[in-house]
């Protein structure tokens, strides 16, 4: 469940959002400019709302009448950045596995190898970023979010 009731100023872009999703899976679009991204980074903790509050199943991760505003480490969301973000000195297969390292998390050989298959990259397993197209540089992205839980 996520509920956000947000406000934002943004130079000369005045955001605000009100709306609760119950699923798992939020689809959010709207024309270029419309402040997508910016909605995006405040839920996942990147960027602080001006005014309001944002809950992640359950848990209050910003609320400025309390002075609350969860890290984004803490917020345990799995962000798929527009340009990808991998680590170009890390192979796919490091990068699939960072999220992984990085929140603690025992090995999941199955899940692993679910994720893999799902987004069809298990031949780029020893290639490095550069060497990727954007597509399949997204799927990684994809992969390494799922992957971190």
């Amino acid at each position: 469940m996520l509920r956000v009731d947000i406000e934002k100023q943004l130079g000369e872009f005045s955001l605000s959002a009100n709306f609760t999703g119950e699923g798992r899976v939020i689809g959010l679009f709207g024309a270029s400019g419309a402040g997508k991204t910016s909605l995006v980074n405040m839920i996942a903790g990147l960027l602080r709302p001006d005014r309001g509050t944002i809950v992640i199943d359950g848990e209050t991760v910003d609320d400025t009448v309390a002075g609350l505003h969860i890290p984004t480490w803490r917020r345990r969301i799995g962000y798929v950045f527009q340009d990808a973000r991998l680590f170009p000195h890390l192979d796919v297969a490091q990068n699939l596995d960072y999220g992984r390292q990085m929140n603690r998390l025992a090995p999941d050989p199955a899940q692993h190898k679910r994720v893999i298959d799902l987004l069809d990259i298990g031949a780029l397993q020893g290639r490095r970023p550069g060497k990727l197209s954007g597509g399949e540089r997204q799927r990684v992205a994809l992969g390494r979010a799922l992957l971190s839980k």
